[in-house]
């Protein structure tokens, strides 16, 4: 570890701080209803949607009514996409001739962008055309992001609202999403994307003669434009197979920054987005507060592991630490930061190989994933996920103390509590379940490349990120089988919508509730005591349910490294 590497991290940590209050106070204003610089250019287009639409933007819906809207419209998107990736042989954009997708492969893909997960089993450039890249996939990395943000403001407005039936349109909320926030940023971002080196054309691949003399063949494409939604959408597909490490995806340590500052901007600020719409800027600092002592503690055990040398890295001599998988451009510092940030947002881009990182090193990820990504997390997933443990952390506060749980003025019963631990056990559920299968069935042990441990991480990481809507891999799994496109995609689908339906109903339940004055016996969760208890929720539950996995994969093959014993490819 370095003086320079902490600069970095620091330097990083510093800037989503800055832009936490400015960008919550806009989205506010956006999702309020108010009016914004922006107003006066999208106002019109966003009414003229509306009316195109056929959409009341004053009628609100209930919470069935939004998360039915949700799934429809999700649902709506699948078949959209499903529909590209089978005809793209057949569809314009496609200067390098790619044929069709094949069934479980699309129904893999389709399944993926649209929960906001983007795992790819293929590589981009030599699977999909031009007209799929955008109209396809970037298209749904715009509209899964703005539903995941849509549902977080519904459940805010649980949270806000007292004595209410409604929690707000999810169309409305979409769009406003999309119109005011993701796209005016996306391109900016997109342009300063450009401006670093990063392709944004149409023309086809181009063809080059090497110093040998042999002629290679160059992709590039629309590149930017879905490199800066990929980012700031937390999906993380790549234009590229190799994703955010391959020079055009990702060329200068500028672009590298500005990509990893665009996958927390959003899932930071809506905690700020949170207290003002409760009223109480506090309770969105106190969740952000437990959310980065859990980042800071992650990028801390990943940065130590990939820097020091030990075990097999010792006897070795690499005293340097450990580069393997790694850009030498970015070096292990913005490498092990890349890796938390992108597993600690439900973003799944990678600038490494997750595959090649030391045991601990892979482990933390991993953990961030199966923690529920809520360390941020997603852009809007990360915070209605979190407030599910904040549901789950003041019940088991009251248990201690003997009084009714509460939280901003409103009593957390039974109802809520159930639909809380529903959202939460739904991942595990899917994440060991699969991995328990794969491990026994010839279809599933014929996908990892990597023997004992290793091998076993690499499963337990695929099912773990799919179902946790990440979409990063370990990379030494070949997953586009008709087992695992199948496999995946149901832990995509439970992950993604098996949290929110829950989440939304918890939202409904509460906003129905009246306010409850503060007394002396009610806890504060605004101050370092909720964060501890709300952290220590976090842990538990997440150790309790994967530690066993856990010593089965990383943790063995920790301890078997510092004993010199590795575990050869292929094997």
């Amino acid at each position: 570890m370095t003086l320079n590497g902490w600069m970095q991290i620091a330097l990083y940590g510093a800037i989503v701080l800055a832009l936490v209050r400015p960008l919550g106070a806009y989205m506010t204003r956006v999702f309020d209803g108010g009016r914004t610089p922006l107003s006066p250019v999208l106002g019109p287009l966003e009414r003229g949607l509306y009316r195109l639409a056929g959409i009341d933007a004053r009628q609100e819906q209930t919470w069935l009514g939004y998360a039915g809207a949700m799934v429809l419209f999700n649902l709506a998107g699948f078949v959209l996409l499903y529909a590209i990736l089978r005809l793209q042989a057949a569809l314009p954009l496609n200067p390098t001739e790619q044929a069709a997708v094949a069934p479980d492969l699309a129904f893999n893909t389709a399944t993926s962008f649209v929960t906001n997960t983007n795992w790819q089993s293929y590589g981009g450039e030599t699977t999909l055309s031009y007209l799929a890249q955008m109209l396809g996939l970037t298209h749904q990395n715009f509209v899964s992001a703005a539903s995941g943000m849509a549902v977080a403001v519904a459940v805010i407005r649980g949270f806000a609202r007292a004595s209410s039936r409604t929690l707000g349109s999810f169309w409305v909320d979409t769009t406003r999403a999309t119109l005011y926030v993701l796209l005016p940023l996306c391109v900016l971002i997109a342009l300063v994307l450009v401006s670093q080196g990063m392709p944004q054309t149409l023309a086809p691949s181009v063809e080059a003669t090497t110093l040998e003399g042999a002629r290679q063949t160059i992709a590039v494409g629309p590149v930017a434009s879905q490199v800066a939604i990929k980012m700031l959408g937390t999906n993380g597909g790549g234009f590229f197979n190799a994703n955010a490490a391959h020079p055009f995806e990702n060329p200068t340590a500028l672009s590298n920054l500005l990509q990893m500052v665009a996958i927390f901007a959003i899932g930071a600020a809506l905690t700020n987005v949170f207290g003002r719409m409760v009223g109480d800027e506090r309770q969105g600092w106190a969740i952000l507060a437990a959310m980065g002592l859990l980042f800071a503690a992650g990028v801390l055990v990943t940065y130590w592991a990939e820097a020091s040398a030990h075990g097999v890295l010792a006897d070795l001599g690499l005293a340097g630490g450990n580069m393997e998988g790694k850009e030498v451009r970015f070096g292990i510092a913005a490498s092990a930061l890349f890796a938390v940030i992108t597993t600690a947002a439900s973003c799944g881009a990678v600038n490494a190989m997750h595959d090649s990182f030391t045991a601990l090193g892979g482990l933390v990820p991993l953990l961030n994933m199966q923690l529920g990504e809520v360390i941020v997390g997603g852009v809007g997933a990360g915070l209605y996920g979190m407030l599910v443990f904040v549901v789950v952390a003041i019940f088991v506060a009251g248990l201690m103390v003997g009084r009714t749980p509460e939280y901003l003025g409103k009593k957390i019963e039974a109802r809520e509590v159930k639909m809380a631990v529903l959202g939460i056990l739904c991942l595990p559920l899917m994440m060991l379940g699969f991995t328990a299968l794969a491990t026994v069935v010839p279809a599933g042990l014929a996908g990892p490349a990597n023997a004992g441990p290793h091998g076993f991480s690499e499963i337990l990481y695929a099912y773990t990120s799919a179902a946790a809507n990440n979409g990063s891999a370990f990379g030494g799994i070949t997953a586009n089988t008709l087992f695992y496109n199948t496999t995946l995609a149901i832990g995509m689908l439970v992950g993604r919508f098996f949290v929110k339906i829950p989440v939304l109903a918890v939202a409904g339940s509460l906003a129905a509730k009246k306010r409850l004055p503060a007394s002396a016996g009610t806890f504060p969760t605004h101050g370092g005591l909720f964060v501890g208890l709300l952290v220590g929720v976090v842990l538990i539950i997440g150790g309790l349910t994967f530690f066993p996995a856990l010593a089965l994969g990383p943790v063995v093959e920790h301890l078997a490294g510092a004993a010199g014993q590795t575990f050869a490819t292929g094997g």
